[in-house]
């Protein structure tokens, strides 16, 4: 009896869809030139994290909550004697997602969170940093389905992160189009 080793489902797209529509756009001579998404990296702010150490706590637990992988504090780098901030205080909260949980993540993203968000016309072609990676601005928790809305006392925004093997962003571009990323049609 053999029993299948689960794999997500974007996995599977990428290895028999997504690859080698990469490979024929950019004439690759071999597969493993095609790029692949080797992180997705959210990160979160905490305003008043200085004054109320909960607030951290509260941004930990949603973040732990949408990504079902436990997240770290960041602390500060230095002093700021405007902002009384010291050295080594919380200020945020952060979480990578790597492998099968990567995936899993994006693949909620694309297919739940982003339609909730409001007035959605599809995310923005010009947050590549220049090396193949892209950056989204979430600004609101609450369109993950897996935040309860009742229990959110703050609405706060992340960032969120895809790191990829991409040598330019037109190959990064194509990667997560190929994804499913809905990006906005800039040819109306």
């Amino acid at each position: 009896m053999s029993t299948k080793a689960y794999a997500p489902r974007l996995a599977e797209k990428y290895k028999k869809d997504v690859v080698p529509a990469l490979v024929k756009k950019f004439n690759y001579t071999t597969m493993m030139q095609a790029p692949k998404l080797e992180k997705i990296c959210l990160n979160r702010g905490v305003n008043g994290a200085v004054t109320d150490k909960k607030l951290v706590d509260i941004a930990l637990d949603e973040l732990t909550t949408i990504t079902g992988q436990k997240a770290v504090s960041t602390m500060s780098k230095k002093d700021i004697s405007n902002f009384k901030l010291r050295k080594n205080m919380p200020i945020g909260a952060r979480v990578t997602l790597r492998g099968d949980k990567m995936f899993e993540f994006l693949d909620r993203l694309i297919a739940v969170a982003l339609p909730r968000v409001r007035d959605f016309k599809g995310v923005s072609e010009k947050a590549f940093d220049g090396r193949g990676n892209y950056t989204l601005g979430v600004t609101e928790q609450i369109i993950f389905p897996e935040i309860d809305i009742d229990k959110v006392s703050r609405i706060t925004g992340l960032d969120i992160t895809f790191v990829t093997t991409a040598n330019t962003d037109e190959e990064a571009y194509e990667l997560l189009k190929e994804l499913g990323m809905p990006f906005r049609d800039i040819k109306k």
